[in-house]
């Protein structure tokens, strides 16, 4: 009986002394995990830290809180002033309606825009963008006609980046498939094959080796003189040359000629 009691006693020793054994490995490895999450937690705020002044773009704090309400773009889009229009689109008022009422506001109305976390299948939720039709396609343009940084749109249009990236993307789309449409902006070439050839002599009697063209295009800086309003001196000041100039393009065939001139603030494009 002395024998059985004394190993019963042992054994249960063993198992107290086990069972310390585990809660000891339990206390080290959870000390280890926490020990890791604050090492993560410390890194990933370093790593913020050093990108903050590397990062050039605004976030919402730094922004109007909303896109629809008093912001530079809503501003301009009341005024209807060609003037104003032109310079930071490069379309009148009565050609930026056109578009819209081309088919760019019923498309950006009823069609979802599209997202990797929605199903491509969901619907147009147009109360719930930042921007209506008329502020879609004036960011788009003003992303088109000028060289502005991206920062400069989130300040007009009150966006942040993924917005603005979003809509851009989104918004070129549906221009292409209007401007398709418009038998305005449709390129034809000619049509009989005596035409080609016909235009092709009048390149080839200047540029002899230039056989099988059949039209021409060219550019040239015109120099202008200063404007007395800031937007135009603006909007002619070439940065690169120092000087202002009105950028024209010529285009021509036989029996038709045709030119565009288009102003930027520091380059050619």
């Amino acid at each position: 009986m002395d024998t059985d009691l004394c190993l019963f006693y042992q054994l249960f020793e063993a198992l107290e002394d086990e069972e310390d054994d585990v809660e000891e490995e339990g206390f080290r490895a959870g000390t280890i995990l926490a020990t890791l999450a604050v090492c993560a937690i410390e890194a990933h705020t370093l790593r913020t830290a050093r990108r903050k002044p590397r990062r050039l773009y605004l976030c919402r704090p730094q922004l109007p809180w909303n896109p629809r309400g008093i912001t530079p773009w809503q501003v301009l889009y009341a005024s209807r002033n060609d003037r104003a229009f032109i310079t930071t689109m490069g379309f009148d008022v009565a050609t930026f309606d056109a578009i819209l009422g081309a088919g760019f506001a019923e498309a950006w109305y009823t069609t979802p825009i599209p997202r990797d976390d929605t199903s491509n299948n969901s619907h147009a939720r147009p109360h719930g963008r930042s921007l209506d039709a008329a502020g879609a396609l004036g960011l788009l343009l003003h992303y088109l006609s000028s060289t502005m940084r991206e920062v400069s749109l989130q300040q007009i249009f009150a966006l942040i980046p993924s917005t603005v990236s979003r809509y851009i993307t989104f918004s070129l789309q549906i221009l292409l498939g209007v401007l398709r449409q418009l038998p305005a902006a449709t390129i034809r070439w000619p049509e009989r094959l005596d035409d080609y050839l016909e235009n092709n002599e009048l390149i080839v009697a200047r540029h002899p080796r230039l056989t099988g063209a059949f039209a021409t295009i060219d550019g040239v800086n015109l120099p202008c003189q200063t404007s007395r309003d800031e937007e135009i001196e603006n909007a002619t000041y070439n940065g690169w040359l120092s000087e202002h100039y009105v950028h024209t393009a010529f285009f021509c065939v036989s029996r038709l000629a045709q030119y565009l001139y288009r102003n930027d603030h520091w380059c050619e494009s």
